[in-house]
């Protein structure tokens, strides 16, 4: 494909107007404006075709044969630059003044009128979604630019791996010990006051109620030692009463001796 072809390619018909007229007019009397009103139907110079063409920035105005499609003339519309390439006159809606360019640097200025009002209103809408369309490119391309400022650029991981001969040297710095043990490093223990004596560790005493004695709690009733136990006191529970049988019985014999 050659680069001609690829730039029809690009191109976007906007508008066709089957027939439109062309006039050739007088240099501007003022700096007012044109008026199609001086323009005689005598200075009709042509009629044909018109396109609105978009060719990505920029807006094409061709006048073009309606069988052959030979281009009479041409009117480049850059962004920005509507008004100094199509500018209305003053006394009418249907009419315009569009600078010519031949493309090697010479323009010229000539009359555009169209037949109907709503061509010439097409006319000025076409010309009009062409600037919003280049408006919402640029925007698009200043948004992509700050998304790509703001974003984080992630270098590749850097090698520390260690090349063949090479050696790492690490200073340990000792510590001294104290010699005070698990006491000195939970600091318990040293001279921490700057009075070269070591501090004691103080004990709190024990609370007043832990000197009384607490009874015991009873074993439980299936325990061997509490079933010994029982036992002795029963022992002891059945020779009481013996021991009282003795002493009444020499209490006994006593009583009969006084009689």
């Amino acid at each position: 494909m050659s680069f001609e072809e690829d730039e029809e390619s690009m191109e976007h018909t906007l508008l066709v107007v089957r027939e439109v007229s062309v006039y050739k007019i007088p240099p501007r009397s003022t700096s007012g404006g044109y008026k199609c009103g001086d323009w005689l139907q005598s200075d009709k110079i042509w009629s044909g075709r018109l396109r609105v063409v978009s060719c990505k920035d920029r807006c094409e105005i061709r006048l073009e044969d309606p069988n052959s499609g030979e281009l009479f003339a041409a009117c480049f519309v850059n962004p920005g630059q509507r008004e100094t390439s199509v500018e209305t006159v003053l006394d009418s809606s249907r009419y315009f003044v569009l600078k010519i360019e031949d493309g090697i640097g010479k323009h010229a200025f000539i009359g555009l009128g169209f037949a109907e009002r709503n061509e010439a209103f097409d006319f000025n809408v076409a010309l009009s979604d062409h600037e919003k369309y280049v408006r919402r490119e640029h925007e698009k391309q200043i948004g992509e630019t700050s998304e790509s400022d703001t974003h984080i650029d992630i270098h590749p991981a850097v090698n520390h791996r260690l090349k063949e001969g090479e050696t790492i040297r690490i200073n340990v710095k000792h510590k001294p010990s104290s010699g005070t043990g698990m006491l000195s490093a939970a600091g318990l223990s040293g001279d921490h006051s700057g009075t070269g004596k070591p501090k004691t560790l103080g004990i709190a005493p024990p609370p007043s109620g832990a000197g009384k004695l607490r009874s015991p709690l009873p074993p439980p009733p299936n325990d061997p030692a509490a079933a010994r136990i029982t036992a002795a006191n029963h022992s002891v529970y059945i020779k009481a009463p013996k021991e009282n049988k003795n002493v009444q019985l020499i209490l006994y014999q006593i009583f009969l001796h006084l009689r």
